[in-house]
């Protein structure tokens, strides 16, 4: 929805559905223990990663399910909204936000497909090499902990009902 239509419509904003969510996912993204225990650097590009990465285990369960398409994309669209919200309180300019919400979106792209590509496999290697490449780790920090921790979130989404992941009982 663009900003007239969300002050002029009497319609809800369909994201409303996934807000919920995605406050959790962000909460839980944000846990200390991704950075006291799991290795995750403390840093503002960590904390990206986290939240692409959570973001990203919410929404590759969310896909198992046929239905689940438009909250995905809602949830999705919350991130963006987010994102750019931090940009410019970071002090990025209007003319340069757009180049830096495609590279953030190419970012959370990529790293979909990673962990889906991570999760497909059997072991912890190949979440591994994802984390490896996908989370800012404190120097010397190991990706197994980091790994080990997305995985076990990602298996306890999958024994979650669809209702209560959207109603952000996770």
């Amino acid at each position: 929805m663009t900003l007239l239509s969300r002050l002029f419509s009497r319609r809800q904003d369909p994201r409303q559905g996934v807000q919920a969510l995605w406050h959790r996912v962000v909460e839980l993204a944000r846990g200390k223990e991704w950075y006291a225990e799991r290795g995750v650097a403390d840093t503002v590009e960590g904390r990206f990663d986290m939240i692409s990465a959570v973001l990203a285990m919410v929404l590759l369960r969310l896909e198992r399910d046929e239905n689940m398409a438009h909250p995905c994309v809602y949830l999705t669209e919350l991130f963006v909204d987010d994102m750019e919200g931090q940009l410019r309180e970071s002090g990025v300019g209007d003319v340069v936000v757009g180049k830096h919400m495609g590279k953030l979106m190419a970012a959370l792209g990529g790293r979909l497909g990673a962990y889906r590509d991570a999760l497909a496999q059997p072991g912890n290697s190949a979440m591994e090499e994802a984390v490896r490449r996908n989370l800012s780790l404190c120097e010397g920090a190991a990706p197994t902990a980091a790994a080990e921790g997305l995985r076990g979130f990602y298996d306890r989404l999958c024994a979650i009902p669809v209702e209560r992941i959207l109603a952000a009982e996770i």
